[in-house]
């Protein structure tokens, strides 16, 4: 896919992702290192959860949802980062076997008022699971670069 720039953007634009499966092994792994919480490491202290069974943190699905639309190379040439993330939710549980993609939608694209060079372009990703349930949602405030003259 060609790489976007702030100009290039405007609201209601859609992009989608290709999906990603989640394993129970990649699951465990994420929670080890980031949120170890019992519903997230044990299988059997998972299953007696109000969860019912082990469930992804909630850190890893965003990470996977934003992951999945930064590999495309939507922004590859316009990035700068992001100063924040506005309206993140967590919507429904992500077990293993579950496949994520995200749902991307332009929100609103404002050029700097003081940097000619850049803009802000806020985004909102939806992780959509396999069964097209919306399992989680956030707004990204994209710092990128204007189109070179």
């Amino acid at each position: 896919m060609d790489s976007r720039y702030l100009d290039d953007l405007s609201p209601g634009q859609r992009f989608t992702s290709p999906g990603l499966t989640l394993t129970e092994a990649e699951i465990i792994d994420f929670a080890w290192r980031y949120d170890p919480q019992p519903f997230h490491l044990d299988v059997h202290a998972a299953a007696n959860s109000s969860y019912g069974g082990l469930i992804a943190s909630g850190f890893q699905s965003l990470a996977i949802c934003f992951r999945l639309f930064i590999q495309s190379g939507i922004l590859a040439e316009s990035s700068m980062g992001s100063p924040g993330i506005d309206e993140l939710r967590w919507m429904a549980p992500v077990r293993p076997g579950d496949t994520l993609h995200s749902e991307i939608e332009v929100l609103e694209v404002r050029p700097s008022r003081s940097k000619s060079d850049r803009g802000i372009a806020r985004l909102k990703y939806l992780a959509v699971n396999q069964r097209g349930e919306i399992v989680l949602s956030f707004i990204v405030n994209h710092l990128l670069h204007r189109r070179p003259a």
